[in-house]
């Protein structure tokens, strides 16, 4: 009987880890997804060790060039974290717009403000499901590394692609690591990812393999018909 209770006991903490560390809370409720930021918000940017002149290479300088030819183009960043996006884009002379940095976690965005020193990058707290946008409001919508720890993955990308404009882009990551497939019901295999933004209204679908664990979207939003 004890080594039951042991075997059980160790289930119970390797589950545990698993749920906190790889799922991030996912499984627990979004409410605890951003009570977990909110605590590692002060040491996300040193968990995370982003290289800046690699994201400024394949990140910002791709959706800068996409969006030059728009004098005003207005992003919106979901999950934005502490501005990794925003201070990859906005030094860039191509791009001349703004951006809006929507995440749920107040000590993300505390953190974001403070490391992002620039106008045209605001910051709102909100969920990704609903987005607190009338539709086809942006030319761009960008969710990096994010959609895994929402409830609803496909209604977070419903919402990305309600707001973005006809023929506006979304930029978005699916998980595919090793541990995608236990992340039970967060993560889209990869060759169905593109076969899901497809049937919620993009085209032009490019999958392009992104950091080690993701692959990385880009599609654009199909034009009205008019009949």
């Amino acid at each position: 009987m004890l080594w039951i209770i042991i075997i059980l006991l160790v289930l119970l903490i390797a589950f545990v880890i698993w749920e906190i560390w790889i799922c991030e809370g996912a499984h627990l409720g979004r409410r605890f997804v951003v009570w977990l930021y909110d605590l590692a918000a002060s040491r996300y940017e040193r968990i995370k060790d982003f290289d800046p002149d690699w994201e400024r290479r394949f990140l910002g300088e791709p959706i800068a060039g996409t969006l030059r030819s728009l004098q005003d183009a207005i992003i919106l960043d979901v999950g934005a974290g502490t501005g990794r996006l925003a201070r990859r884009v906005l030094p860039l002379r191509a791009f001349q717009g703004s951006i809006i940095c929507l995440d749920a976690s107040r000590g993300m965005i505390d953190q974001g403000r403070r490391l992002t020193n620039n106008g045209r990058a605001h910051w709102m707290q909100a969920w990704s499901v609903p987005l607190p946008f009338q539709n086809e409001t942006f030319d761009m919508v960008v969710s990096l590394e994010m959609l895994e720890f929402t409830p609803q993955p496909e209604e977070s990308l419903r919402e990305m692609v309600r707001v973005t404009r006809p023929g506006g882009w979304v930029v978005v990551t699916n998980r595919v690591g090793w541990e995608a497939p236990w992340i039970l019901g967060q993560t889209y295999r990869r060759g169905d990812f593109a076969d899901v933004l497809e049937r919620l209204g993009l085209d032009y679908v490019e999958i392009l393999p992104w950091q080690v664990d993701y692959n990385l979207a880009w599609a654009r939003k199909n034009f009205k018909r008019t009949s």
